[in-house]
């Protein structure tokens, strides 16, 4: 068929989107069969109801939270765990319960909206640089070596001194970082698509590049791209928090984990639960992330497992 014109076979135009329809859902494997095999994978189960019961407390914060993420507690300064104050309290009288709580919404925020930034360019970077090839392939893997070799601490401190240090920052920092190894991921993809005999009958009916990668390649490639955007909202969580630490990210009082981590390294010996409950929380939503990406991978193609 890769030589083959389609129009002087006789095959009408309708057929071939028809034909072209049965490519595009063949390779996907049928919705049933994938939550099936997911909820066979504990782990990844259990990641996922942390991961809903976290989008929960972000959403629900002030009617969980018993004190405001800024709210002092008069008098209360480095209080350990109470009924009072669960996660105990910081250096200025913080509820770090509370924080906790508030930092959710930060975390997830930050986390999705870098991946999705993350997703868009190493998506389309990735899919033109597979479907075109040669000079514009070389081109778009130029750009992601130099990208490669500028740390993204670097990039951070430079973004936090032309808009200052916040949220926003940290998430255009790690949005403009993290799609390196997506791209390179889709641009495989794309590659081996382009063999492909539907592909090769699509350019010789003349269909334009933007319905071709986007129409026909592109949904043939997504599997790896959720598996990759999963695990990614981890990774992204967990280097916002290792910037907040480092003092480039949001500043106080700002309920980051990364920087309520940061604020309670001197205070480690005479109130540890400073640092235990936020570190905790970021240890648990990164894993939460990595479980349920490692279930998707398997779900997604059981012959990987």
């Amino acid at each position: 068929m890769s030589g083959l014109d389609p129009l002087s076979a006789g095959i009408g135009l309708e057929d071939v989107e028809e034909i072209e329809a049965d490519e595009e859902l063949a390779p996907k494997p049928l919705r049933a069969d994938v939550w099936r095999r997911f909820r066979e994978n504990k782990l990844a189960v259990i990641g996922l109801a942390f991961i809903i019961l976290l989008i929960l407390v972000a959403i629900f914060a002030p009617w969980i939270a018993p004190y405001g993420p800024a709210e002092r507690s008069p008098g209360a300064f480095r209080e350990p765990p109470s009924m009072e104050h669960w996660f105990g309290t910081d250096t200025i009288g913080l509820d770090v319960f509370s924080r906790v709580v508030y930092g959710a919404r930060i975390s997830l925020r930050v986390g999705i909206i870098a991946t999705i930034m993350t997703v868009i360019i190493g998506l389309i970077l990735g899919a033109v640089a597979g479907y075109f090839g040669g000079k514009t392939d070389g081109l778009i893997m130029r750009i992601t070596d130099v990208f490669l070799a500028i740390p993204y601490i670097v990039l951070a401190v430079a973004i936090a001194t032309l808009f200052g240090k916040s949220v926003n920052s940290v998430i255009l920092v790690l949005g403009l970082t993290g799609w390196l190894g997506l791209c390179r991921i889709v641009r495989a993809s794309f590659l081996s698509l382009n063999k492909l005999e539907y592909v090769e009958a699509a350019r010789s009916l003349g269909f334009g590049h933007t319905r071709i990668i986007f129409r026909h390649m592109l949904p043939n490639a997504l599997q790896p791209v959720i598996v990759y955007a999963t695990i990614e909202v981890g990774a992204i969580i967990l280097a916002e928090a290792a910037l907040s630490f480092l003092g480039v990210g949001p500043v106080p009082p700002t309920p980051a984990w990364g920087l309520m981590v940061s604020e309670a390294k001197s205070t480690l010996a005479v109130a540890p639960h400073m640092l235990f409950f936020p570190g905790m929380a970021i240890f648990l939503t990164v894993l939460a992330f990595v479980f349920v990406g490692d279930g998707l991978r398997d779900a997604l193609d059981p012959k990987l497992k």
